[in-house]
């Protein structure tokens, strides 16, 4: 037998077949590609609207992901993730998918400009880190971001919603969780035929100055936006518009102008509400210290509680609050400030759901609660809520900086989970059912558009807080003679600088959650409805019961560290005796 294994290995035919089989095999393993995805969240899977996105598309995709460079573990860890994901998007379209990994210090090739510089300008978030090195302390600024280019067009990704210096376990697992939705909504803008139409309302008070600057530039990125006045057009056009947006209306609603609200929505419209149902406003408080916030008397009440919510007429106080600066000393002339908590202007929890998902806090100013009523048909989501210690207080409400000179009565502040922002779907039912006018019918029908008592499949959301997408100026620190510099949305003038970001409300408090709150909003509404579903993925953290672990510490260190070593000895041991027992 020996002799006949000899005689085949020594034929040139046994070599030349073995040969041609190596390079079939290696052929085969080049062109064909298999995975196996054995996690039980299916962890390394893309979904069913990704892989048909991928599909079609019919021109190259270049992907730069500015994660290059020495960072700490946690960012090493997303570039990693990102990577793995990005290969896992090559697997399904190899052929249009190119990636690179780029440092925001390269130079944008043909010019002397940073990439770092460029991301600046198209609103990256940038997160300045101070890393500490054996030559001293070296700053190093991160820009955890994606650009995506296709036919012409190009798109910013968000790789690290959080933005936050200190990244956790649990924040590179949430940053994992949202990639393949980032991914995916940006392929599904980047090959939409047309961008979808977002209508800003006027004519009813609306704010329309410097203070929905940010709110308007965030918009135009991905989305045409343009101004729609509600009071002199005839009808909201539907098929026109994709999303209707109502920002702190401070007038009433005529009748009219609620008949066109309503038929847009029966018609299958969107609405993105953001309300304040009282007068309540800081800039009040400047002139003297106490204030009387008031209903507005908007005339949406039995709108929105035919719809299936009610806005009411108080305010939320939370012990989760942000900070504004107090007088605490000194003279007229020149006072002592000093930052305190402002019970007034909570620090909102995101419920986490199909809308948002990790966002951090939400800032609100002088909040109204919501309630949500029995409707049949409509589904009721909540977005934003208060924490476990807040109270509501009724109108007419005084509010006065006095309250915050001795510390809050914790007893009073027991309501937990207060809604303040709410999703509706479903099909609505119209508030003028069995009560419109001939002459309001004779109106529509002569702009194409019959009278509808019941929607079709539509939805909505309703905040009441008109200023969560409202941004605030400072002076210029470069320039103070100059114009002012521009806040981002939901920022704190008082509470913005490096100082407040290393403090423990800085911690806690997202830098973009306002921004990403009013981008996720308009998303959920307009967008792909089974890329939404993308958002829900949730990738399980299990992490180590530390109790558990520091109880049996010695017996872990037993197991992993010295039981290898001493099963090695032991089978060592047992082979020598069989081999002299054998021999012997």
């Amino acid at each position: 037998m020996k002799k006949g294994i000899e005689k085949i290995l020594a034929s040139k035919f046994w070599w030349i077949g073995l040969i041609i089989f190596l390079f079939a095999v290696n052929f085969l393993a080049s062109v064909l590609h298999a995975r196996f995805d054995l996690t039980k969240e299916k962890r390394y899977s893309l979904s069913k609207a990704t892989s048909s996105l991928l599909s079609r598309l019919d021109d190259r995709v270049e992907i730069d992901v500015f994660l290059k460079g020495e960072f700490p573990a946690g960012f090493r860890k997303l570039a990693n993730s990102t990577r793995d994901f990005l290969e896992l998007l090559k697997e399904k379209n190899r052929s249009k998918i190119h990636f690179r990994f780029v440092s925001p210090l390269d130079e944008v090739p043909g010019t002397q400009i940073l990439y770092g510089d460029s991301l600046a300008r198209m609103g990256a978030i940038s997160i300045n880190l101070t890393v500490q090195r054996k030559a001293g302390q070296s700053s190093n600024i991160i820009f955890p971001v994606a650009v995506l280019r296709y036919k012409g067009r190009e798109l910013l990704v968000n790789l690290y919603p959080v933005a936050k210096r200190d990244m956790s376990q649990t924040d590179i697992n949430s940053a994992e969780s949202l990639m393949e939705y980032q991914f995916a909504s940006a392929f599904d803008k980047l090959m939409a035929a047309r961008k979808p139409v977002i209508a800003y309302a006027t004519g009813n008070g609306e704010p329309a100055d410097g203070r929905v600057q940010d709110m308007a530039e965030t918009i135009k990125k991905d989305y045409t936006f343009l101004l729609f006045d509600l009071a002199r057009q005839p009808i909201i056009p539907q098929k026109e518009f994709d999303l209707l947006l109502i920002v702190k209306p401070s007038l009433a609603f005529t009748e009219d102008e609620k008949l066109k609200l309503d038929q847009y929505v029966m018609q299958g419209g969107k609405l993105l509400c953001f309300i304040d149902n009282l007068y309540a406003e800081q800039d009040s408080l400047s002139f003297k210290p106490e204030t009387i916030a008031f209903d507005r008397n908007l005339n949406l009440t039995d709108l929105f509680f035919r719809y299936g919510l009610r806005i009411n007429t108080d305010l939320i106080m939370d012990l989760q609050c942000d900070l504004i600066p107090f007088v605490v000393g000194g003279t007229p002339d020149h006072p002592q400030l000093q930052l305190m908590p402002w019970n007034y202007f909570p620090l909102l929890s995101v419920e986490k759901n199909q809308v948002n998902n990790d966002l951090g806090y939400i800032a609100g100013r002088f909040v109204n609660s919501i309630d949500t009523i029995q409707t049949e048909g409509v589904r009721k989501t909540p977005l934003l809520v208060s924490s476990s210690h807040a109270r509501i207080i009724g109108t007419p409400a005084l509010i006065s900086l006095n309250e915050n000179k001795i510390a809050p009565e914790d007893e009073k502040f027991q309501r937990n989970k207060i809604l303040a922002a709410v999703l509706l779907e479903g099909k609505f039912t119209s508030i003028f059912r069995n009560r419109v006018s001939q002459s309001q019918r004779d109106s529509l029908a002569s702009h194409g558009l019959n009278f509808t008592d019941q929607s079709v499949e539509t939805k909505m959301i309703v905040a009441a807080d008109g200023d969560i997408v409202f941004n605030e100026y400072v002076p210029d620190p470069e320039n103070p003679e100059g114009p002012p510099q521009m806040l981002q949305m939901g920022w704190n003038k008082y509470t913005f600088t490096e100082k407040m970001n290393q403090s423990e409300l800085g911690k806690l408090f997202n830098p973009v959650a306002n921004r990403q709150f009013l981008i996720n909003s308009i998303e959920y509404l307009v967008s792909n409805s089974a890329i939404s579903q993308i958002r829900n993925k949730e990738i399980v953290l299990r992490l180590l019961d530390k109790p558990k672990v520091e109880k049996n510490r010695s017996l872990w260190q037993f197991i992993n560290i010295a039981l290898p070593v001493l099963l090695v000895i032991i089978f060592g041991v047992i082979y020598q005796q069989v081999r002299k027992l054998k021999h012997s």
